[in-house]
């Protein structure tokens, strides 16, 4: 994601924001000198971030699917200060962990990856109606020739809305945390954030003096590219796919599942490896405990928690859901259904033809997206390595190599053929990508029960890498902060002004 520049355009959003809280909140109830300090490993500042939990209900991840159900939780058997410390330890630094100083690629061992330069277009199906040159000056001009001013303000307009927020992360650095979405996103952009999830990206830019031209032309290819969706979707989700689609996307040597492994390691958390199945409502003295099971390859287990983070979507086409039991009210899921996302990764020739391109040698772009039509793919990559070396070069159009191909269903062979002259092999992957955005009321929340957090409520208003990593942090803080009865750090209101009077 990119951040919003004063002095004009963007610049790059770094991957961490100053590691604000999670280590003092770790010192809020040390006993420090006393004798009953229950506390081991204590260097009289409090509990060190390296403590393991003891025991944690979880899922495998080993693909990139929405059928894995994860949980993160604590166990009932310490001590009730231990059992808050080892809280701090796997929530904050997991959870959080992508949104901290924790997250620095050098801490777990990985670097930048090296950036390949590539051209665009947006292609309608029989022609580009956009192509981009390798001259900034003639971009700017093309687009203004074609546009106007639209892609000005489309520029002004989402910067304003990343501005707004960014202000998340000041808020998160001193300790706030919100039960629901519609309460983050008023804390960040008041109605006018909230009313976003409920208006079309199309209506928001013509508001604000955009072309319906330059959406048809242009928006609606990133958000196919990008959500494969229309600019029908909401506001707000446009508004941070947009965001990304201004520049080249972050990533790291070996590949983006390299931080989430590297993050898991930190943390040196003890992983179930097993498919939560059950949570079960017990109470103990007044207070509730979560009976969580789950079973793998080799059997069934369980055991009981206090607070328990689920880390999967809930929703009514989910088919492997959670059953939830003992809880009155039941628990809510979202009224709503995923997007399924194809990826086809193609070994083979581009039929540069299909695109008025006769010739192959040349054919110029590495990545092409559509607009409306041809409905049977959103977008069009030619694939780099995930170790790029310093000699490497992208292959020549007229030779073979590796093809993205993105497309809301599964490519028919006629299709392959439409798009490769011939191809030698062709490797597919399906999942629930995204939900599908669009107006709804009301926003689901943070908290399923007492102690009991959705982690992918956020999801629901948009959905990327980084605004999850958002949502785990301010499950992590919600969930420290209803421990301690910390009230004055949940839903608070004008935190702009508090988050100054605190500085």
């Amino acid at each position: 994601m990119r951040k919003p520049n004063p002095g004009g355009g963007t610049e790059k959003l770094p991957m961490t924001e100053p590691a604000p809280r999670e280590m003092r909140l770790m010192r809020a109830s040390c006993r420090r000198g006393k004798a009953d300090c229950p506390m081991r490993g204590c260097d009289q500042r409090g509990w060190k971030a390296e403590q393991p939990v003891r025991r944690r209900a979880g899922a495998e991840s080993p693909a990139p699917t929405r059928d894995c159900q994860s949980t993160s939780v604590l166990p009932q058997s310490l001590p009730a200060m231990a059992r808050t410390a080892r809280l701090l330890a796997s929530l904050a630094a997991l959870l959080a962990a992508a949104a901290t100083g924790d997250a620095r690629p050098s801490k777990i061992g990985l670097r930048h990856r090296r950036e390949v330069g590539g051209r665009s277009a947006i292609f309608n199906g029989e022609d580009f109606v956009l192509e981009e040159t390798d001259w900034y000056l003639l971009n700017l001009f093309r687009l203004w020739w074609h546009y106007g001013i639209s892609f000005l303000r489309l520029q002004m307009w989402v910067e304003e809305v990343m501005e707004k927020f960014m202000r998340i992360y000041k808020y998160q650095a001193h300790g706030y945390a919100f039960s629901g979405v519609e309460e983050l996103l008023y804390s960040l952009g008041e109605s006018a954030f909230v009313n976003m999830t409920q208006r079309s990206v199309a209506e928001s830019l013509l508001q604000v003096g955009v072309t319906q031209r330059f959406i048809d032309d242009v928006v609606s290819a990133v958000l196919r590219a990008s959500y494969g969706q229309s600019a029908a979707m909401p506001a707000f989700a446009g508004a941070m796919s947009l965001a990304g689609a201004q520049g080249s996307l972050w990533s790291v040597e070996g590949g983006n599942k390299l931080v989430c492994s590297g993050l898991l390691k930190l943390t040196k958390a003890n992983v179930i490896h097993a498919t939560v199945t059950t949570v079960t409502l017990q109470q103990t003295e007044g207070k509730p405990l979560y009976h969580v099971k789950y079973e793998n390859e080799v059997g069934t287990g369980s055991d009981y928690y206090d607070i328990v983070v689920i880390a999967t979507p809930l929703h009514l086409d989910n088919s492997s859901t959670i059953t939830f039991e003992g809880f009155d009210p039941p628990i809510d899921v979202v009224q709503g259904s995923f997007q399924p996302t194809v990826i086809s990764l193609v070994h083979g020739y581009l039929n540069s033809s299909y695109f008025g391109f006769p010739d192959p040698k040349l054919f110029p772009f590495a990545s092409i997206l559509t607009t409306d039509f041809p409905s049977f793919f959103c977008a069009l990559d030619n694939m780099c390595p995930v170790n790029v070396s310093a000699s490497f070069r992208r292959k020549q159009p007229q030779e073979a190599s590796v093809w993205r191909v993105r497309s809301p269903q599964p490519l028919l062979r006629s299709q392959l053929k439409t798009l490769f002259r011939s191809y030698y092999s062709v490797q597919t992957a399906e999942w629930q990508a995204h939900p599908v955005h669009g107006p709804r009321s009301p926003l689901p929340r943070f908290v399923l029960h007492d102690q009991l957090f959705l982690l992918n409520a956020l999801e629901w208003a948009a959905s990327s890498v980084e605004v999850t990593a958002v949502a785990a942090k301010n499950v992590a803080l919600l969930a420290f902060n209803r421990w301690y009865q910390d009230l004055d750090k949940i839903d608070q209101k004008d935190l702009m002004h508090k988050v100054k009077t605190e500085l």
